[in-house]
């Protein structure tokens, strides 16, 4: 059986096309084997949120891992600051497709898409990141099983000699939050889903800026798992930097910053830790 879509318009997205069905001739009938539906579920059980950015190169691939993830499944593609088709071939892999002229950034693409989602369980990734559905499920029976975040269980690269800025943040972060379990895992890397109840407590605003998003979800006590390991750092596109400045990088560990800052305002100036023996009162 092949099926092939055709491409349509950005300016006609509600158009279902028919597939062309192709049989070989047997002796015996042939049983058709169960295809995915090229379209969004109307009422899904499951939204994947994607945002992309001239990404017309993976886009379709990423699109069909995901919709494996559930058989009530709706795509939603957030395309931002793309001057290829990546909207064009989004829409005629039958995702819905958000459009914006401007580059947003895959944080707030995010937080677009949630915005827009319908399902119960709303599970995000990335237009670059071509990942089968078998290996985004975990992230989906998890939350279906009680979790209200479950996080992609990889803390970045460890074993440098000299440790990522990023990594320090995420460790200190959750050791402040009182979840060293956690390690680096947090909602700053993809993939990673969310119950209906954790989009609602968070609001989809927050999902804008994951450190604080993260560290809000510990502290109002959701459920927050660590589930399956997708090594996303060596499947992402290495992006050109100008010279040793990464401004990605400085946005990231400002948000570190200002979600410690959160947690200081709400658990005071030691967030909850002890002072231990020291007598302050003794100092002149």
């Amino acid at each position: 059986m092949s099926l092939k879509p055709k491409r349509t318009s950005a300016r006609r997205t509600g158009r279902r096309v028919s597939p062309i069905i192709r049989t070989r001739r047997s002796s015996r009938p042939v049983r058709p084997t169960a295809a995915l539906p090229a379209a969004n579920h109307p009422e899904p059980y499951v939204s994947v949120v994607i945002p992309a950015m001239n990404e017309a190169r993976t886009i379709a691939r990423v699109i069909a891992g995901a919709r494996g993830v559930h058989s009530r499944c709706e795509v939603i593609v957030v395309v931002n600051g793309s001057v290829d088709n990546t909207a064009e071939v989004a829409l005629s892999s039958g995702a819905r497709v958000i459009f914006f002229e401007q580059p947003l950034g895959h944080d707030v693409g995010r937080s677009v898409g949630a915005e827009a989602a319908k399902g119960e369980i709303v599970l995000f990734t990335d237009g670059d990141l071509v990942i089968p559905a078998s290996q985004l499920r975990p992230f989906v029976t998890a939350v279906s099983r009680g979790a209200d975040i479950a996080l992609n269980n990889y803390s970045g690269p460890v074993r440098n000699v000299v440790p990522h800025p990023v990594v320090l943040a995420k460790y200190s972060l959750n050791i402040l939050l009182g979840r060293s379990d956690l390690n680096g895992c947090s909602m700053t890397a993809v993939p990673h889903a969310m119950s209906r109840k954790a989009l609602e407590v968070l609001g989809s605003a927050l999902l804008s800026r994951p450190p604080l998003a993260h560290a809000r979800a510990i502290m109002d006590g959701l459920r927050i798992e660590t589930v399956h390991k997708v090594p996303v750092g060596k499947l992402n596109t290495v992006r050109r930097k100008a010279g040793s400045y990464d401004p990605l990088q400085q946005v990231i560990i400002g948000d570190h910053l200002e979600a410690v800052s959160m947690l200081l305002q709400r658990q005071r100036d030691r967030a909850g830790f002890s002072d231990g023996s020291r007598r302050r009162e003794m100092v002149r």
